[in-house]
């Protein structure tokens, strides 16, 4: 999500786009007055324009059914609505729910019910607080509360699809802050229900924390089969890069070999027998060309983005994680021999020496990602040869 004003078009325009350029497949926006819903249909113009298509989702909380309905053009540029169930309204909360439903249904959108631990069904939550009162075996308050939000995100499903929405139209969430919390909870809901789930873990927190709880909630869940949706909710620090988020949540699923973004660079975390910093400098930098690569590499290389680099930092794993990589170099620790072994397909390709062994590492990277990855049919580039860059230092 962007965290700009929705009013402010040109803001959340330009804070939109690095978040698609990054690799973001869903976006969400606040609309929570009528002048944001009013700036909708001019943000996805605006995007359009420039080549920007990532869907725009609605995020509508107190007042979605007012909005959507007053504001037509709002409701026909967003790509789907996301209601939270536990703020609609209290005594007309089915009437609200049930407005949202039939504009989704009458534009064709499709509709995220969004349960979240801090915003719950209150009414709902004091009826099973209640029932859980007569039990002769009392749950725990936690336990009750996870049943509550696994309650709230079924009932409002199915009054969704008893309005009219159909099936395949509605995505269920349940959004803790804290990770067991999240875990349980989705274990509780992904048996009962068929509809897509989006998992998230909410209020996660500034840097470091924000990551590791995310990362841990979210692969434990997507390892047992749950989830088809994720978002990593990381608090930036104060003109912090808001993309991060997408960052952390692909090298989630590319950590799990769910799906590929970027080439994956392996390399050591250093030990006494790398004292030279060389190592990680050279790290640093092929992971960061390879970054700065794939907005051309993804559209010339199909499939690159599953690619694995080695950059090793001694002889001890230096040649064994080369070998296991797509293409590899193990440098010199202290006290080695000063050269530097490629292995490229498990095989040794050509020993570097010298003081261009990055340039000429990149150079050989270049030529087998142009050899490899080359789209079957098209003709092979100048630099597909490896031994037209095998280097003079060999």
């Amino acid at each position: 999500m962007p965290n700009t004003d929705t009013v402010d078009v040109a803001a959340t325009v330009a804070q939109v786009t690095p978040l698609a350029d990054a690799g973001s497949e869903l976006v969400r926006v606040t609309v929570n007055n009528d002048a944001a819903a009013a700036a909708v249909p001019r943000i996805v113009g605006q995007l359009a324009d420039q080549g920007t298509t990532v869907p725009i989702i609605g995020d509508f909380h107190y007042n979605g059914h007012l909005l959507l309905t007053k504001c037509p053009g709002c409701a026909a540029a967003l790509a789907k609505y996301r209601i939270n169930p536990g703020n609609v309204g209290q005594k007309r909360r089915d009437e609200n729910f049930s407005t949202i439903i039939k504009v989704a249904i009458d534009q064709g959108k499709p509709v995220r019910i969004g349960v979240n631990w801090g915003s719950l069904d209150q009414n709902l939550l004091t009826q099973l607080m209640d029932e859980n009162a007569q039990r002769e075996e009392l749950l725990d308050a936690k336990e009750v509360r996870l049943n509550a939000t696994v309650e709230s995100a079924m009932r409002s499903a199915v009054l969704a699809e008893d309005v009219g929405l159909p099936h395949d139209r509605i995505v269920l969430s349940a959004k803790m802050s804290q990770v067991q919390d999240l875990i349980a909870v989705y274990r509780k809901l992904a048996p009962l229900s068929q509809y897509p789930l989006h998992l998230g873990l909410t209020e996660a927190g500034m840097g470091a924390k924000g990551i590791v709880a995310s990362t841990a909630g979210l692969a434990v869940l997507l390892q047992q089969g749950i989830g088809d949706t994720i978002r990593v909710s990381l608090t930036p620090a104060p003109g912090g890069d808001r993309a991060e988020e997408v960052g952390v949540a692909q090298q989630v699923l590319q950590a799990l070999e769910f799906r590929s973004f970027l080439p994956q660079v392996s390399a050591c975390p250093g030990c006494g027998r790398t004292t030279s910093t060389f190592f990680q400098e050279m790290a640093e930098a092929i992971q960061s060309y390879l970054k700065d690569q794939m907005s051309e590499w993804k559209i010339r290389y199909p499939g690159v983005e599953s690619m694995r680099v080695a950059v090793m930092g001694c002889v001890v794993n230096g040649p064994g994680e080369s070998k296991h990589a797509d293409i590899g170099i193990s440098l010199p620790g202290s006290a080695e021999e000063p050269k530097a072994p490629v292995y490229i397909d498990g095989k040794l390709s050509v020993t570097l020496k010298g003081s261009r062994i990055v340039g000429e590492f990149i150079e050989i990277l270049n030529g087998y990602v142009d050899r490899r990855y080359q789209p079957e049919g098209a003709s092979e580039g100048p630099e597909a040869s490896l031994s037209a860059l095998e280097p003079s230092s060999q």
